[in-house]
């Protein structure tokens, strides 16, 4: 796996998810950060998962799937900033279509289909033990920095 400072362009991220208690709780660890992409991993942990009682593992709650469609969004986006600490970012819309059931250790991968002034898109495919667990759409409001443009 990379280290966090090799693999994005905003070696702040992992003091953002540190001071985060919720990204900070579920330990979001990045393969990937930059060019409009971002891949980002959550170890399995039975914490996170509804215990239903099947064999092997046992399914994660939809919310932490969500969670890491909107963290891997985001970040996708922070990619394309040339300012990504003084860049602010909402998200607007969230959009999810859960597959299967989530097992395992998970991986988003994220990348943005447009980013202009004010607005960006991303589209992200979350991967599980089983396989592709769901798919998702964001859509996020940018606050960027007083001078700085879409590139």
């Amino acid at each position: 796996m990379t280290t966090l400072d090799d693999a994005t362009d905003w070696p702040e991220w992992r003091s953002f998810v540190e001071r985060h208690g919720y990204l900070s709780w579920l330990d979001i660890d990045a393969e990937h950060l930059a060019d409009g992409r971002a891949v980002l991993t959550i170890d399995r942990d039975e914490d996170f998962e509804n215990p239903v009682g099947n064999d092997g593992y046992d399914p994660v709650h939809g919310g932490i799937v969500a969670t890491l469609i909107d963290t891997s969004s985001a970040f996708a986006l922070r990619t394309t900033f040339d300012k990504p600490n003084e860049t602010h970012l909402t998200t607007t819309d969230l959009n999810v279509s859960y597959l299967r059931p989530a097992t395992g250790t998970l991986r988003a991968d994220a990348e943005v289909v447009r980013v202009g002034g004010s607005t960006g898109v991303t589209q992200v495919s979350v991967s599980g033990a089983d396989g592709e667990a769901a798919v998702g759409r964001t859509t996020y409001r940018l606050f960027r920095p007083d001078g700085e443009t879409n590139s």
